[in-house]
């Protein structure tokens, strides 16, 4: 199992130069992934084109990127621009969103998303493979090639949750990146879906973003847990994983306590199904630096 690491959000004129630092040193502690997460801050693959550029030898993933507001063809193009920017190290991650961002805040239709993303697939996957896109779907169309020199192929890893997603995800895709997803749900219903939607073809990844905080005071650091991701325990798709899991909120399934509870919890990752372990560092002071040295361990 490689162990990754989520990138926090950077803001204001020098947010470019923070990403960038942050890069630096998970690269220098030795870190197989970095990933950083698309929301409302900086453009992810953007954000990755100038700064992974200027830090080798780390693999750069989204966690995810939209597929609503970017037609297929565009985020194909984007993508492949990136990943000769950053000497083919780029991973696509991708996903639906949600309801409340597609269609409150974009305006945008949110219906049929399992039907959107196999047809979104349909176009996007031919263009990333160097090939031309000749699609007429119901809910997206395209006649179009693309120019852009591939340095590599480009992994794409779909958000994918429920059981329509994880069969998309085997069959089509390079695996899933999954967030709030605790460790009975991975071995019990993903890593079993995914990897049968996915026979006779290559083992698919299942990488996992999780919360996690070394410290003396795990119940502290739950509660801290439980303010800071507390819309992820309302968002339907999440609160499916959590309720799948029998937890509460994203609290439980937070990964808190000391060094050797939180390493073996993590290294457990690895029997439930999952191939890159990518943490989420929330912890502040004295704790942020004990989990960065206990994260640091677990790839020496």
């Amino acid at each position: 199992m490689r162990i990754g690491m989520s990138l926090t959000d950077q803001t204001g004129p020098d947010a470019l130069t923070g990403l960038r630092d942050q890069l630096q040193q998970a690269a220098d502690d030795g870190f197989a992934s970095a990933w950083i997460s698309n929301i409302f801050g900086l453009d992810a693959l953007t954000a990755l084109a100038v700064a992974g550029r200027q830090v080798p030898g780390i693999e750069l993933g989204t966690a995810v990127v939209p597929t609503y507001p970017r037609h297929p063809a565009a985020l194909a193009q984007q993508a492949l621009t990136v990943a000769l920017a950053v000497g083919g190290r780029l991973a696509l991650g991708v996903g639906l969103s949600h309801r409340l961002v597609i269609e409150d805040m974009y305006g945008q239709s949110f219906e049929r998303p399992a039907r959107h993303m196999r047809e979104y697939l349909s176009i996007l996957l031919p263009l990333l493979n160097g090939e031309a896109a000749d699609f007429d779907g119901d809910t997206m169309r395209a006649k179009i090639g693309l120019s852009v020199s591939r340095p590599s192929l480009v992994p794409v890893l779909l958000a994918a949750m429920a059981p329509a997603m994880l069969r998309l995800a085997g069959e089509r895709a390079d695996g899933t990146v999954l967030w709030m997803t605790g460790p009975a749900t991975v071995r019990d219903y993903i890593a079993p879906a995914i990897t049968a939607a996915a026979a006779g073809r290559p083992a698919p990844r299942v990488v996992c973003i999780l919360p996690v905080c070394v410290t003396d005071d795990p119940d502290q650091a739950r509660t801290r847990a439980a303010r800071i991701f507390e819309i992820y325990g309302q968002l339907p798709s999440y609160r499916a994983m959590l309720d799948r899991e029998g937890a509460a909120g994203p609290a439980d399934v937070t990964i808190a306590g000391d060094e050797e509870t939180v390493g073996s919890r993590i290294m457990a990752l690895a029997d439930a199904g999952v191939t890159d372990f990518v943490a989420g560092e929330f912890a502040v002071g004295d704790d942020a630096k004990r989990t960065r040295a206990l994260l640091k361990s677990l790839v020496r």
